[in-house]
């Protein structure tokens, strides 16, 4: 797969980089993590420009952010509300706990859009709860833009930094994902049970 990221950066230069990152943040079958790290490489062999780079990075990730954005938006979370009263307890959210997260969104939302874009894993999702939740579309796009940009200006760096060496970026970046994905698991393990005794002592004492 490297290989043909390679070759399509070499091949299309800047327009390469945005429709890969374009392409990672709609459906992400190749971390950006790679796709810019090589674009770094071959801003520290003279082939392109760093600047460059991280521009058509970041605007290609945010033309996917955007989609996911006004889907989520146009979806609503209103529709979601007969299957959050069904389902909520696998979803480890309540009805209650959707309209405190709106609230929260209002008051904090800017400041969740560019953490989390600057956050392996999570950086992907970050649209979805923003549009579901209705966060004003020019906090949405400034927050994401700079949290995008700061994303694709470090990775391009490491790969300027590094040069050929792929496998320490890697090494380096790898970890930190995974124990992303670790906290975000072992999270939701802790929502369910506590979200189900919850349910079981409300159930108690309405009996």
């Amino acid at each position: 797969m490297s290989d043909w990221v390679v070759n399509l950066i070499d091949g299309a230069g800047y327009l390469g980089i945005a429709f890969l990152m374009f392409i990672e943040t709609v459906f992400p079958p190749i971390p950006s993590e790679l796709i810019m790290s090589i674009a770094g490489i071959r801003t520290g062999q003279g082939e392109l420009d760093y600047w460059l780079v991280v521009v058509a990075g970041t605007f290609g990730a945010m033309a996917g952010n955007f989609l996911w954005y006004l889907f989520a938006r146009a979806l609503g979370i209103e529709r979601f509300k007969p299957f959050i009263d069904r389902w909520g307890r696998w979803l480890t959210v309540t009805w209650k706990e959707v309209e405190r997260a709106q609230r929260w969104f209002e008051q904090h939302g800017t400041f969740f859009v560019f953490l989390g874009r600057m956050l392996p894993t999570v950086r992907s999702l970050v649209s979805v709860p923003a549009g579901l939740l209705k966060m004003r579309m020019k906090s949405f796009l400034i927050a994401s833009t700079i949290g995008t940009f700061g994303w694709t200006a470090m990775l391009a760096y490491a790969g300027y930094k590094l040069g050929e060496n792929i496998d320490e970026i890697d090494a380096y970046l790898g970890p930190v994902s995974n124990t992303v994905i670790a906290v975000l698991v072992v999270g939701y393990v802790w929502r369910l049970w506590t979200h189900r005794n919850v349910g079981k002592k409300v159930r108690n004492d309405s009996e």
